[in-house]
């Protein structure tokens, strides 16, 4: 049973960056718009690689399919993409909130990916 529900919690885990990068490409001149007007650099360039790299990644920690590499591909890109997007620091009020609150899950993130990274069921 214990296996059953790692490989659950892979696919979960490994299902949100799909999603996320999948939804990224399809409404992608909007996200950059959004990333432009908040000073990401290369914006095109990194939302597309940062894409790829959530499809990709997810996909292959959803089927746990070289998970240690998969999730550490997630963990680079997740905190990369924390420290350039979600800068709360540079803002106020609910903005810099929201902001922060999103950075503090992405941690939580970062902690799981550690340990899908880190644990084997067999």
């Amino acid at each position: 049973m214990i296996p059953f529900i790692h490989n659950v919690g892979l696919a979960l885990l490994g299902g949100v960056f799909v999603w996320a990068g999948a939804e990224h490409f399809l409404k992608f001149r909007e996200v950059v718009t959004q990333l432009v007007a908040r000073q990401f650099p290369a914006a095109t360039v990194l939302l597309a690689a940062g894409s790829a790299v959530e499809i990709i990644a997810g996909l292959c920690l959803a089927a746990d399919v070289a998970r240690p590499y998969a999730a550490l591909a997630l963990i680079v890109f997740t905190i990369s993409a924390s420290v350039m997007a979600l800068n709360f620091w540079r803002y106020s009020g609910p903005e810099r909130q929201g902001l922060r609150s999103a950075f503090t899950i992405n941690i939580a993130v970062v902690g799981g990916l550690i340990i899908a990274a880190t644990t084997s069921f067999q």
